[in-house]
């Protein structure tokens, strides 16, 4: 696995994933970003998802938006609800029917062997790939919230 050294917010990511999902192409989306045109966003935004700050938020906060489009990204940090609503948006799944959501764990995620090296890519180092089994199609993932380090 190569390692992505492309950071974006929970926020970003998910509102990058619901334009992709939305139908926008990376190449749409790039141009977009490099004309700084939020406007460009209006056939994925809807009540949940406003992208009227989404290019200036990521240019505030060193997020390299053009770069995650190209190359990839890695969350920064993940909350759980967060994490599911990347999940569904990323890979258009739907928590409850597709994988368990529960108190820092997220089970039955069956994705293709594609879409689960996405999600180690993706996943902020608060997170962990707790198990892994082989499906017909490709896998079944456990994430699992990491414990924090106690320092005595």
């Amino acid at each position: 696995m190569n390692h992505i050294s492309i950071k974006l917010s929970q926020s970003t990511g998910i509102l990058l994933e619901h334009a992709r999902r939305a139908g926008m192409s990376d190449q749409a989306i790039l141009a977009a970003v490099e004309a700084k045109d939020s406007a460009a966003f209006q056939q994925a935004q809807d009540e949940r998802f406003r992208y009227e700050n989404f290019i200036s938020y990521a240019d505030e906060h060193g997020e390299r938006l053009a770069e995650a489009v190209k190359e990839g990204y890695r969350l920064t940090f993940n909350t759980r609800n967060g994490l599911k609503s990347w999940l569904e948006q990323a890979f258009d799944l739907q928590s409850g029917q597709d994988f368990e959501v529960g108190e820092g764990i997220i089970e039955k995620l069956r994705l293709t062997e594609q879409q689960a090296e996405l999600v180690e890519q993706r996943l902020a180092v608060n997170w962990t790939v707790a198990e892994t089994k082989e499906v017909p199609g490709g896998k079944e993932l456990t994430l699992k919230l990491r414990a924090p380090e106690v320092r005595i």
